[in-house]
């Protein structure tokens, strides 16, 4: 694997010119309608083209032509954002073309890729599989409803949290405190007999769509971790490389949201590299602080406190790997051309002259402006 990876796509859809270098750990960040779906979905497309175009084939899509196969790999109506001769994507810079993409990777996808919104994926407590979802869901939503599916399918009745050998008992700790308070999460038979999602507290059992909305989206992410992390005495899963979460921060409070932190940590200490879409400050803080500590010779134990978690011999392994990791922060704009263009911002200099730095690609540029207009008044009424 090259040590720096880059993808560029020009004139797709509303991105002009995206060039994206990726480290160990990547955030992407801009606002709504950016297209920093569209750049991970490229990204998963020029890994695992082959991954992709035979999952389709098998659930039954014609995938020669372009336009159409950009349909289903980003959604019904998408062929129309890839204009021949304008239209190019390019990784590690090889060309990546719809027509070349079912020879890109091998059958085993090296990206795994956990999508925004997958709670929509957990219909009535249970995943749908990939050829139930139509073409309106974009291709790596239902590659990772079908590993949901394998997953519940796979399981009979009994617990999936806490589970024990699962996870690191630190962060079991934590996601028991920030998310599930006490609750047990199941899969269990319901009265019909058809088994499904279940969250328990006590005598109380709870179909999945009256949990709060942080569990719903936290759980799905769960499944994936568990994937990911595997119980067994291997680091990784040797198949993947790459993973790939989408605003990981949905429906999550704060405390829940460090958990996920300190789970793609432990993704890192494995060996994969990880790459995040977010529109969550305290996502970038995190990442700031890990910079400023690397940069400052901190030791691990600093690193642990910042996460508040106990500095076990197990968190050294993970923490020291931290702090040892390249970071890369880039963001996707609408500029006076009105389309999007990348900018890297990985300083995430509080300092820098350029407010795209300054201010983290703008997401700490309101809490400044409504400081600044309370002290504003504070200064009026004093007059």
């Amino acid at each position: 694997m090259p040590t720096h990876n880059r993808l560029k796509v020009r004139n797709f859809a509303q991105i002009a010119e995206a060039d994206i270098t990726f480290g160990d750990l990547t955030l992407l960040v801009g606002a709504q309608g950016t297209g920093k779906s569209l750049m991970l979905q490229w990204f998963k497309a020029a890994l695992d083209g082959r991954e992709i175009v035979e999952a389709l084939q098998a659930a039954g899509h014609v995938t020669e032509k372009s336009r159409v196969l950009i349909d289903l790999i980003f959604g019904a109506g998408m062929g129309e954002a890839w204009k021949a001769g304008e239209t190019s994507v390019s990784f590690n810079g090889k060309r990546v073309l719809p027509k070349a993409l079912r020879k890109a990777g091998a059958k085993v996808g090296k990206v795994f890729f956990v999508p925004a919104h997958r709670a929509m994926l957990i219909s009535d407590g249970w995943a749908s599989p990939f050829q139930k979802l139509t073409s309106d869901t974009p291709v790596v939503a239902r590659l990772f409803s079908q590993n949901l599916h394998d997953r519940f399918s796979t399981r009979g009745e009994g617990p999936l949290f806490p589970l024990h050998g699962q996870l690191k008992v630190e962060y079991r700790h934590e996601i028991e405190k920030a998310v599930f308070h006490g609750g047990t999460v199941a899969i269990e038979e319901d009265r019909q007999h058809a088994k499904r999602l279940r969250l328990t507290h006590g005598k109380t059992h709870l179909p999945f769509m009256t949990w709060t909305a942080g569990q719903r989206e936290f759980t799905p992410l769960l499944l994936g971790m568990y994937h990911l992390l595997p119980a067994r005495k291997l680091l990784k899963d040797p198949d993947i490389d790459w993973v790939v979460i989408e605003e990981p921060e949905m429906g999550l409070h704060p405390q829940a949201v460090t958990v996920v932190m300190l789970l793609v940590l432990d993704l890192l200490w494995r060996g994969y590299r990880v790459v995040i879409s977010t529109h969550s400050p305290h996502v970038l803080t995190a990442v700031w602080m890990l910079r400023q500590m690397h940069e400052n010779g901190a030791s691990w134990k600093r690193v642990c406190e910042a996460f508040g978690v106990t500095a076990s011999q197990q968190m050294q392994k993970v923490m020291e790997a931290a702090l040892n990791k390249s970071y890369q922060t880039h963001l996707l704009a609408y500029e006076n051309d009105g389309r999007v263009h990348s900018t890297d911002i990985s300083s995430l200099d509080p300092g820098s002259d350029d407010e795209r730095v300054a201010g983290w690609g703008g997401l700490t540029g309101f809490s400044s402006r409504f400081g600044e207009a309370v002290r504003r008044a504070v200064n009026e009424g004093a007059e």
